[in-house]
């Protein structure tokens, strides 16, 4: 992470003796990246965090993709898939690479082991439920929007409270750096003397929600933590609970940032993309669309204007709102925009939005820099009229029938009146 922080006790020296009250040594470990060149933290342990007395791996892990030779837009609508699983196996894997792995969870169970991504940090978008994630580093308590960034090595485990009568299942999106880079803020948000969050920067550290306590559980038993690497998640069996941290402190753990902390920068003219963009890691961004006030030049098209993703595969997760600018998408529906082929606003959409004034919209965007390829569970999810959706003939009877309601009750001059209340309007536009 960006900035030094602690929690709980730690000695006022490192690698010096720092005893519990009954005299025996706490167990230092540098947590550390970049061959402890680059951020790292050091965490204080009741137990020595290498003594295990059993592992076993339990079951591959490693990505199978399929289409890989086949270059189009694709619509994959997650909403149909039904809970499974726990947090770590209800995961699927719907699209990805060599950089980065996109995943969609609702989770059916509980867990009933901690787990350690040891391969790759971790980027969760949590779009339904509430819940806690028990880190090393001290709990962290979760809703919706929230991003939870993990830093690899991290022991967790997530717990979801039960969906309320009337509420939609849990649900999250998660975003893996299985190139075993870190997921970080954009350099250009921060001060390269001190790591500070700079002024233009959308968000800054008050808007991070950091560990908190309870931290520490000294407990004695048969505690189960499975550790991703290599392609496979093994099981290792502690014979002490693996939260045993009285304290740490250091520039490396896990924190959450809500989108709705997200401060839009809005333009004249219609701004790109890294104008959105929250996280970064080596080969892929990470944005947010937010709801936010759109361009304020009198003669502005609000709309994205067609583009070519010459250099970046685009995916972009959709979590609520009313995407004027892409027909027949829904909440958790993902879209795919391949390097290569321009897109942009549907048939319509560009007319029918002048004038409009904000956007309710909300959606996560990843940018990858090498193609990426779908899952079988992808294709199975899989709108294979999206590509179609551009042409005139595909336009929709309601959105037709929209522009002709407009174009009876507009007289052929546009008089100040219209023109104040289409500036009042508020149709939702901005989508990549």
């Amino acid at each position: 992470m960006a900035y030094y922080t602690s929690l709980g006790t730690v000695p006022p020296k490192r690698h010096t003796q720092f005893r519990a009250k009954n005299g025996k040594l706490y167990s230092e470990e540098v947590f550390g990246t970049q061959g402890f060149s680059g951020p790292t933290s050091t965490l204080y342990h009741i137990n020595a965090p290498t003594q295990v007395n059993g592992w076993k791996p339990l079951y591959a892990c490693k990505v199978e993709y399929v289409e890989e030779h086949i270059m189009r837009m694709r619509h994959v609508k997650s909403s149909a898939m039904k809970p499974k699983g726990d947090p770590i196996t209800g995961r699927v894997v719907l699209f990805g690479n060599v950089d980065c792995e996109m995943s969609v969870c609702v989770p059916k169970d509980s867990m009933k082991y901690h787990f350690k991504n040891a391969t790759s940090d971790e980027c969760f978008f949590i779009h339904h439920g509430r819940g806690t994630m028990w880190t090393m580093f001290g709990k962290l308590d979760f809703g919706p929007k929230d991003h939870i960034i993990v830093p690899k090595g991290t022991i967790y485990r997530m717990s979801f409270e039960p969906a309320a009568k009337g509420e939609p299942a849990n649900r999250f999106m998660l975003i893996e750096s299985v190139n075993g880079s870190h997921i970080l803020p954009p350099p250009r948000y921060m001060s390269k003397a001190t790591s500070q969050f700079l002024e233009h920067a959308p968000y800054c550290e008050r808007d991070l929600r950091l560990p908190i306590l309870p931290m520490t559980f000294d407990e004695r038993g048969a505690f189960e933590v499975r550790i991703k690497s290599r392609g496979h998640v093994h099981s290792y069996i502690y014979d002490y609970h693996p939260l045993d941290v009285v304290g740490w402190d250091g520039c490396y753990y896990p924190y959450i940032f809500n989108v709705d902390d997200f401060s839009p920068i809005v333009g004249k003219h219609h701004l790109p993309p890294p104008t959105h963009q929250t996280f970064e890691a080596h080969n892929f961004v990470i944005c947010a669309f937010c709801p936010r006030p759109l361009d304020f030049h009198p003669d502005a098209i609000v709309v994205p204007y067609n583009h070519s993703n010459l250099d970046s595969d685009e995916v972009l997760y959709y979590v609520e709102g009313n995407y004027k600018a892409r027909r027949g998408i829904e909440p958790a529906s993902l879209t795919l925009h391949p390097q290569g082929i321009p897109h942009g606003p549907h048939p319509g959409t560009v007319e029918s939005t002048i004038g409009s004034t904000h956007t309710n919209e909300l959606a996560i965007m990843c940018d990858t820099f090498r193609p990426l390829f779908p899952t079988k569970a992808a294709l199975a999810l899989d709108d294979l009229a999206y590509p179609e959706s551009w042409e005139d003939g595909a336009m929709t009877a309601s959105a037709s029938a929209t522009i002709d309601v407009k174009s009876k009750t507009k007289s052929k001059a546009t008089t100040k009146s219209t023109r104040s209340k289409a500036a009042r309007r508020t149709t939702p536009s901005d989508t990549w």
